[in-house]
């Protein structure tokens, strides 16, 4: 993990991060990069980046500005690292170079966390998202374009000041429509000294009930997901090994967790593992004899 970026400038109607961050304030390329080396040469396999609004990263240099684009793209040309990821995101700053990442990185991996709060462009609108429902629905369909197999997970904002029936409605039919493998969902909680501390607030019993509605659903999507994984070979990068089990852990590509039976030599390798069951969280499996690691 390597934080390249903190601050935002968004201020969003709900959040205290501008506040308590401050200005968005990014690290020179040189001294991530270098961390990043340093890292390999410990022996990490993937590099994730990390940001209160990781893809903000504008680093100025006498020639022009340096971005998570460029910093990709620099981060992929080193030798050891096998997987790239990047979080958190916000939808405003998904640019062109930051999607088209997607077409020529190929250890960046087919899954974003992509916070969206709602699929009402009302709410959005009150809660300073600086972008609409059509917007958000226009970045995953490129990045669908370029990688077919791509998956989103988010974060929802339900029982928002001023949320009705038809704005929940709308969330649920963007859900629908993206079918995000795993997300995070929450009641709306006000922040003394933003904005919407001063709204007021819907009934809780409305929020609480459309908050187990939501939940459902995306449970839902989790459980398809690693339903659909079963009796079919998935890479995984070996993480550890469980402590008093003779089991590894691991993630596959959309970050989902994965164990099974191994031996602690294919720990910090990229392995072939069959899932033979699942749950919501997790995928269970089984490395094959013929199978090496890599």
């Amino acid at each position: 993990f390597i934080t390249i970026q903190e601050g935002c400038d968004k201020f969003c109607s709900f959040c205290v991060v501008p506040y308590t961050r401050g200005a968005e304030y990014s690290r020179s390329p040189e001294e991530i990069i270098n961390e990043a080396k340093q890292l390999v040469l410990n022996g990490a396999k993937e590099i994730v980046l990390l940001g209160q609004n990781v893809n903000a990263y504008n680093f100025k240099t006498e020639e022009n500005f340096f971005k998570l684009s460029n910093l990709i793209n620099r981060l992929n040309k080193i030798e050891g690292i096998k997987r790239i990821r990047y979080t958190t995101s916000h939808p405003k700053d998904m640019t062109e170079d930051l999607i088209n990442c997607y077409k020529n990185v190929n250890k960046l991996m087919p899954f974003l966390h992509l916070p969206v709060q709602s699929g009402s462009n009302k709410i959005l609108k009150k809660m300073n998202r600086k972008y609409t429902r059509e917007k958000y629905l226009s970045i995953i369909k490129k990045m669908r374009e370029i990688l077919p197999n791509m998956e989103f997970s988010s974060d929802f904002i339900v029982g928002y000041p001023g949320e009705t029936q038809q704005d929940f409605a709308d969330t649920m039919a963007l859900l629908e429509k993206i079918r995000f493998i795993n997300s995070f969902s929450f009641i709306f909680s006000p922040r003394p000294g933003t904005t919407a501390a001063n709204l007021e607030m819907i009934d809780y019993k409305i929020a609480k009930k459309r908050l187990i509605i939501i939940q459902e659903k995306l449970f839902n999507n989790q459980i398809e997901l690693n339903k659909s994984l079963e009796n079919k070979k998935i890479k995984v990068l070996v993480e550890n090994k469980l402590n008093e089990q003779n089991k590894l852990f691991g993630r596959n590509k959309y970050l989902s967790s994965v164990i099974f039976k191994g031996s602690e030599n294919h720990i910090g390798n990229v392995i072939d593992v069959k899932i033979t069951n699942s749950n919501q969280n997790t995928l269970f499996g089984e490395i094959e004899s013929k199978m090496k690691a890599a």
